[in-house]
């Protein structure tokens, strides 16, 4: 029980229900334990996802942890689409890509590579990631090029743009599920299975499940308090809204593939590692993005579009192109680890130093 553990940060989750009912002018206190309590929570949430793996094949499960480990990040951008914060959500999902390709996949190179000279992975799966970045890449790069090259002129366009592009990437995430899980399924496997978390055994699915749906409950009451404090928390520090939903809150919503992905990695499964990863990212471009452009016309105050700034289309794009390059050979190392961090940091210091600015 004296053991160094995730699970002692679990305490911030009380504490912070306590803060926001009984405190609820202590914005910056809240916000910080709200961080920090989500923490351990994303780390159950992976863990259980991890244990539902073993019972339906790495294929399906690489997509369940893509799916849940995204369950925060997507919990914390309903609930400022319905708040309005247009800002904090597109920042949110430029952090979650951006931090998913260069921070995930950075540390599991790095810590990894620590362990293991050279890395292997598939490198046509590899690549057919590295393509649909690509394509999430395009779908950012053309609405805000849309937006400048047509001027006041196209902005009553710009959400019917926005809705079509949304649609057609939902289309084409739904095929990449039957290409990954049917078609091309022997591209995407992996060589056999170990227990996650230092478990004996996996968990049963029962199990696993009740744990999926307390942690998710749990994370979306907390994200819901951390929204609300995150205006008041990022004036006290001095931080934009931007900087705050690109770096902290992408952080935070990213910890369940920061675990998991880490474990698996030091357990010499890169292509499992690279596949939570990148695929954390396609699933928050292709699918999480377009959803909520669609619920927006229903739970937000305005539809929302996805006119990104120029900064934020600048930062997916880097990182894309940087993901394609170290998916190239099928190897990696500690070093090319290094180097996705490296890329990581400049962006995270470019949107610290950026000024508040947003693209209306």
């Amino acid at each position: 029980m004296l053991k160094p553990s995730l699970n002692w940060l679990l305490i911030f989750v009380p504490i912070t229900v306590w803060l926001h009912f009984a405190q609820p002018n202590a914005h910056t206190q809240t916000f910080l334990c709200a961080c920090v309590a989500i923490l351990p929570l994303a780390g159950w949430l992976g863990k259980a996802t991890e244990n539902l793996a073993h019972h339906t094949g790495e294929a399906v499960g690489g997509l369940l942890n893509a799916t849940f480990g995204n369950a925060a990040e997507m919990i914390i951008a309903i609930t400022a689409l319905r708040s309005g914060l247009y800002d904090v959500v597109k920042a949110s999902l430029t952090g979650s890509i951006i931090g998913n390709v260069l921070l995930v996949g950075g540390l599991s190179m790095l810590m990894g590579g620590v362990r293991y000279k050279t890395q292997t992975f598939n490198r046509m799966a590899a690549q057919n990631q590295a393509t649909m970045l690509l394509l999430a890449a395009v779908s950012l790069i053309l609405p805000a090029a849309y937006h400048y090259l047509a001027g006041p002129a196209g902005a009553s366009r710009e959400g019917a743009l926005s809705m079509e592009i949304s649609i057609i990437l939902l289309v084409v995430y739904a095929l990449s599920l039957v290409f990954t899980l049917i078609t091309h399924k022997q591209l995407f496997g992996g060589e056999g299975r170990e227990a996650i978390g230092g478990e004996a055994q996996p968990w049963s699915v029962r199990k696993s499940i009740a744990v999926l749906a307390g942690a998710t409950a749990l994370i979306a009451w907390i994200s819901e308090i951390l929204v609300g404090s995150v205006e008041h928390a990022a004036q006290s520090f001095g931080m934009t809204s931007v900087f705050v939903g690109v770096i902290v809150v992408a952080i935070i919503g990213n910890a369940a593939e920061h675990s998991t992905a880490i474990l698996v990695a030091r357990k010499n499964r890169m292509d499992l590692a690279l596949g939570i990863a990148i695929g954390s990212s396609i699933q928050i471009a292709l699918f999480v993005a377009p959803v909520l452009v669609l619920l927006s016309y229903f739970i937000a105050p305005w539809p929302m579009n996805l006119v990104f700034t120029p900064a934020e289309v600048i930062a997916v794009t880097l990182s894309v192109l940087i993901c394609a390059q170290t998916a190239n050979d099928g190897e990696s190392n500690w070093m090319e680890g290094v180097q996705l961090l490296a890329v990581y940091a400049i962006l995270g210091l470019l949107f610290y130093f950026l000024p508040e600015t947003r693209v209306k």
